[in-house]
C-alpha cells in the first residue's frame, strides 16, 4: 500500500497539480494587491467611495430583525469583476509578449525541391526572353 501511494504521489499529474497551486497562490496574492492596493482606491475616487457593504434589507420586528445583507452581495459581485478584468489584462499582456518572442524565434521556412526546381525553370526562361 505504500509503494502504490509512492507511485501515485510522484506520478507527474500530481506533481503539476502541486506546482500549479503553489504558483496560483502566489498569483492570487499579486491580483488580490493589484485590486486593493491601486484599482480600488482609483475606482473609489471615481465613484466618490462608494461602497455598497452597507446596504441590507431589514425583515421582522426590531426585536428579532433579520437582515438580508444584499450589499455584501453586491460588494462581492463588483470585486470579482474587477478581478476577472485584472486577470483578462495581465494574461492578456503575458500572451502578446509571448507572441513576440515566438515571431522572434521563428525561422524561415526549408525551400523545396520543387521550389528550387520552379525558380530555375523562371530563371532559364528570363534569360530566353
Amino acid at each position: 500500500m505504500l509503494r502504490e501511494f509512492r507511485e501515485f504521489a510522484m506520478k507527474g499529474n500530481v506533481l503539476d497539480l502541486a506546482v500549479g497551486v503553489i504558483i496560483g497562490g502566489a498569483f492570487g496574492k499579486i491580483i488580490t494587491s493589484l485590486v486593493n492596493d491601486i484599482i480600488m482606491p482609483i475606482l473609489g475616487l471615481l465613484t466618490g467611495g462608494i461602497d455598497f457593504t452597507g446596504l441590507k434589507l431589514a425583515i421582522g420586528s426590531p426585536e428579532s430583525e433579520l437582515a438580508i445583507n444584499y450589499g455584501m452581495f453586491l460588494q462581492s459581485a463588483v470585486d470579482f469583476l474587477i478581478i476577472a478584468i485584472s486577470i483578462f489584462m495581465f494574461i492578456k499582456a503575458i500572451n502578446s509578449f509571448r507572441k513576440k518572442d515566438e515571431v522572434e524565434e521563428e525561422v524561415p521556412a526549408e525551400v523545396s525541391k520543387e521550389e528550387v526546381l520552379l525558380e530555375d525553370i523562371k530563371d532559364i526562361l528570363k534569360e530566353k526572353l
